[in-house]
């Protein structure tokens, strides 16, 4: 998991202490007296050594008094602390894992599977959810055609990943008589159908680097098409790195200012520091947890990101994840967020 603690040393009884302030806090939200934890179950040590014991933590940079003479409250390093080390996953019920199945229909488009998704998991956590759409680059070719137009122009019609069909027209050096343009397309159906577009691209230039003389008129032309038809998804795929959100009222009950949620707000309209996050999870291999600035903007300060990776067909499609406040039950959103991108990636598999 993302962001680890730095090594702290904390011995059995006051990681005991801890968890229990940790959990006090996820729980009400409010700080823990000294008398307060003294009373928890298995705890069975007095006030005055637990205040001893908080008082190293605080030294540590794990608990704090949010006012004088209050309880005290983890700090981000202390939740950081708590999740790395003293926190037990709950699994999801099967009932629940059979329902995510039920409503992640592979029969579906891949932008509404994501969408479902979404949906899906901000439902289940009462969060707000964010998803990073699959790029263009991952999509698979199924079919290619072209229809000629008037101009030296050409009507490109691309099936993706079996369901998603695009048109584009795209610009020519020549007039291409329409048999020319069926044979291209046979070709290319052919030789590349099933690949990535990422994989078509780099297929395509190393074909096209090879020696022309050895190359008939048809195979000259299907490449040519392609790399016109692909220059314009290459461009299209810079624009369609889609933030997908779910659940934004659920801000609205953070334990924060409503400047920091106009804030939140902003930034997910703006897109650009919650895209680069995600983008980082891309990179990244199963559960990422980002708690306060860990996101690396002061705008997360007050929340917690909980993230995973999704795939199709074997390869990284996106991310998704949720914003919640930073005492949110770790022990089951976690699980929650790691099942729905595998029950996520299972449905995009099929496509």
């Amino acid at each position: 998991m993302s962001k680890k603690q730095d090594s702290v040393t904390v011995d059995e009884r006051a990681q005991r202490l801890l968890k229990r302030l940790v959990e006090h806090y996820i729980d009400e939200g409010t700080p823990a007296a000294s008398k307060v934890l003294a009373a928890q179950p298995g705890v069975e040590v007095s006030p005055a050594t637990v205040r001893n014991i908080m008082v190293e933590l605080e030294s540590q940079g794990l608990v704090r008094s949010p006012h004088t003479s209050a309880g005290k409250i983890p700090t981000p390093a202390g939740l950081r602390f708590f999740v790395d080390t003293l926190l037990s996953r709950q699994p999801v019920n099967a009932l629940t894992v059979e329902q995510m199945q039920a409503q992640l229909n592979p029969d579906l488009a891949p932008k509404d599977l994501v969408s479902s998704a979404s949906r899906l998991l901000s439902h289940l956590t009462s969060m707000t959810c964010v998803v990073l759409l699959p790029r263009q680059d991952s999509a698979v070719l199924r079919h290619i055609e072209f229809l000629p137009l008037s101009g030296q122009r050409a009507l490109v019609i691309l099936v993706l990943n079996d369901r998603e069909v695009q048109n584009r027209v795209i610009h020519l050096d020549r007039d291409y008589p329409e048999t020319e343009l069926t044979q291209a397309a046979n070709f290319l159906n052919k030789e590349f159908g099933g690949r990535s577009l990422d994989e078509l691209r780099e297929l395509l230039m190393a074909s096209m680097q090879a020696d022309k003389d050895r190359m008939n008129q048809i195979m000259q032309s299907a490449l040519d098409l392609a790399s016109r038809a692909l220059d314009d998804t290459d461009d299209a795929a810079e624009d369609e790195q889609e933030l997908l959100v779910s659940g934004e009222a659920a801000l609205f009950d953070l334990d924060t200012s409503s400047d920091t949620v106009r804030s939140l707000y902003e930034t997910f309209t703006e897109k650009g520091n919650i895209l680069q996050l995600l983008d980082q999870c891309l990179r990244s291999d199963g559960i990422q947890l980002f708690i306060g600035e860990e996101a690396g903007d002061t705008v997360f300060g007050d929340v917690s990101i909980v993230t995973s990776r999704y795939e199709g067909n074997g390869q990284v499609a996106g991310v998704l994840g949720v914003v919640g406040p930073t005492r949110m039950a770790y022990q089951t959103v976690i699980p929650v967020v790691d099942i729905t991108a595998r029950v996520l990636s299972a449905a995009m598999s099929q496509h």
